[in-house]
């Protein structure tokens, strides 16, 4: 039987992610359709690969490759973890709980709890928050989070909207309990939530509220071009980055405020990688010193949940994220739903 944890300090001892073997190019768009140039999607996206999932690959096989080379690392081994938390927008199931059939794939203990979180943008951030509460209040010392999302078995191949942006990924997050009194590691945090801009983000159909039918299945063309069903994802991008450019900038505030730092004391902002032009827009707005702005997404797209594990690897392994410093991750979109917090790095 598990000895009970003793409650230390969360803090983030280790990232990893993992990108599926195929590759949607920004070249190959454009030559499927031509009038999608080059040119314009990389001046609306800053996106030139977007890696996409087989047909028989779930969000729980890229899960499950994350962590097994997090693990080969020598982070850490499945036997220590006490806790699995698995954010996914495109669980394998409604149910069992996907974070369940990871468990016994990983082969991590029977005393370890898992569940699943549907929260996409923001369920990193929300995900670190949830580990901190678990190892500080001693109900685990080692927490896997991971997020994964397979967005690409939602999206037709006619929508310029959302084809052209996301990526299918997967991250592996290790969260520790660390011997530091007095020390915050992660934390504090800021979360928001506005579900009347549910309708903007969504995938209307393939749920209890309104189940797949031939109905839901049937096409149409919008007055951009862009053609979906019921059961394709819908994204109206126009009202998306009115909500980042109203929410963002005094999320990212609060934080500050209630932190008691100055923004000039932050050394790395890493936010959501929804697309370049929005970056760019939030970046300017808020002051961001280019330098201190981290922007990851080329190689991979808009992968939901793993944007910011995967920006956090990618500083890593350029030397741009180093220990002692004081990051800013900020995670925001569907449901409308946002989160930020503060992250000493170790």
């Amino acid at each position: 039987m598990k000895k009970a944890s003793t409650a230390g300090v969360a803090a983030i001892s280790a990232i990893e992610y993992h990108l599926p073997r195929g590759v949607l190019s920004t070249q190959q768009l454009a030559h499927e359709r031509p009038e999608w140039s080059v040119e314009k999607i990389d001046a609306k996206t800053g996106i030139r690969d977007r890696h996409i999932a087989a047909g028989n690959e779930c969000s729980s096989d890229l899960a499950v490759e994350a962590a097994h080379k997090l693990f080969r690392t020598g982070a850490c081994d499945p036997g220590r973890v006490d806790y699995i938390l698995f954010c996914t927008q495109t669980p394998d199931y409604f149910l069992p709980t996907t974070a369940c059939l990871i468990q016994t794939r990983l082969g991590i203990p029977r005393s370890a709890g898992a569940l699943d979180y549907n929260l996409g943008c923001s369920g990193f951030v929300s995900g670190l928050g949830l580990a901190k509460g678990l190892i500080e209040t001693g109900q685990a010392s080692s927490v896997l989070l991971l997020t994964a999302e397979t967005y690409s078995k939602f999206i037709h191949d006619r929508d310029r909207c959302v084809r052209t942006l996301f990526g299918d990924a997967a991250a592996a997050s290790l969260v520790t309990a660390v011997e530091s009194p007095g020390h915050e590691f992660i934390g504090p945090f800021v979360y928001g939530t506005d579900g009347a801009g549910a309708e903007h983000l969504i995938v209307p159909a393939g749920g209890m509220r309104q189940p797949r039918t031939p109905e839901t299945a049937i096409e149409s063309e919008d007055e951009s071009g862009n053609v979906r069903s019921g059961n394709h994802l819908f994204m109206n991008g126009g009202e998306m980055f009115d909500f980042v450019l109203r929410t963002i900038p005094g999320c990212v505030g609060d934080l500050l405020e209630r932190a008691g730092v100055p923004p000039e004391r932050v050394d790395l902002f890493v936010f959501h990688q929804a697309n370049g032009y929005i970056l760019e827009h939030l970046r300017k707005r808020l002051k961001i010193p280019a330098e201190k702005f981290v922007v990851a997404m080329g190689h991979c797209g808009n992968t939901v949940s793993s944007t910011i594990p995967i920006a956090l690897k990618e500083a890593l392994r350029e030397g741009r994220l180093r220990p002692g410093q004081l990051i800013m991750l900020v995670g925001f979109g569907v449901g409308y739903s946002w989160s930020a917090a503060l992250v000493r790095w170790v």
